[in-house]
């Protein structure tokens, strides 16, 4: 059983469902990185890399057993050494946009349903724009990720529930 687990890919991907059914299956503690990784503003803005880190340590400090996950490379890279599983997930773009279509309300981001409505078309944009971006986000830093990762890895092409 692997107990320190991080996650990642595009939004959509299916990183949220996979972590919450590993969570249950080996009593893991959970962490979505976008519960720390952004101030509490609307617009959001992105909080100073120095307090998700520490939050992060704290949350690991508290859990010996975790699954991390989220977009954030920047982060993750500084968690990747603590994990024995790095898991990449690697829809395609279509794919994660059809999960994000309908994805149920997410409260921890949204104070609505239809707050999480109107921020979609938007999301469906960031997704599309996966390939080509080259930031924290982008597939490029996920693919770096992944292939510098010495622990076990799996890389998926769809959806694992449903495959």
């Amino acid at each position: 059983m692997v107990n320190k687990i991080i996650i990642f890919g595009n939004s959509g991907s299916g990183k949220s469902t996979l972590a919450n059914r590993l969570k249950q299956q080996q009593n893991l503690a959970h962490l979505d990185l976008d519960t720390l990784a952004w101030e509490a503003t609307n617009p959001p803005v992105r909080r100073p890399q120095e307090a998700s880190v520490k939050d992060i340590q704290a949350f690991i400090m508290q859990h010996p057993k975790w699954i991390i996950e989220g977009c954030y490379t920047d982060l993750l890279n500084l968690i990747a050494p603590l994990a024995e599983l790095a898991v990449f997930m690697n829809l395609p773009v279509a794919m994660c946009q059809a999960n994000a279509r309908k994805r149920p309300w997410e409260p921890h981001k949204y104070v609505s349903q239809e707050a999480q409505d109107e921020n979609l078309p938007m999301l469906l944009n960031w997704i599309a724009e996966y390939d080509q971006r080259t930031d924290e986000f982008s597939l490029q830093a996920h693919k770096k990720l992944f292939e510098s990762f010495h622990g076990d890895k799996i890389r998926h092409r769809e959806n694992p529930a449903s495959g």
